[in-house]
């Protein structure tokens, strides 16, 4: 196996697997989810909407002929985590010592990492939706 395969394999689990693990506090209603999404002013429908999100992304990441879209869904949805964390939420939450925070930004890499091989065709898809 080739060492891009093996990294981009990498690259998928770790996205796949963070936003699989986050799915419980978000379609549980944790007081920790529902406290990030009410400083947002997205509860519960932000919970629930970037559950749902996050899980196909998880889905379609973990199949090869599926993984773009699946990391391109992901990227989009850590970028607005990243973002609502350094206008609104701060780097640490409810004291997790900015472990949210972190997985954001492995799950973001992952995802662009992901990406990366096809980054031509995704920005010329980008460029023509704009004209």
């Amino acid at each position: 196996m080739k060492t891009q395969t093996i990294f981009r394999w990498i690259a998928r689990l770790v996205a796949a697997l963070i936003m699989w693990q986050t799915l419980f506090f978000k379609f549980t209603a944790s007081a920790e989810s529902v406290y990030i999404f009410t400083q947002v002013g997205m509860e519960p429908w932000g919970r629930i909407g970037s559950g749902v999100a996050e899980l196909i992304a998880a889905l379609l990441i973990l199949y090869p002929r599926t993984s773009e879209y699946g990391a391109a869904i992901g990227a989009g949805v850590m970028g607005g985590a990243l973002l609502s964390h350094l206008t609104v939420l701060g780097f640490e939450i409810m004291g997790d010592g900015g472990q949210l925070f972190l997985y954001a930004c492995l799950v973001l890499a992952s995802c662009l990492y992901i990406l990366y091989p096809s980054r031509h065709r995704w920005l010329g898809w980008l460029k023509k939706g704009r004209s």
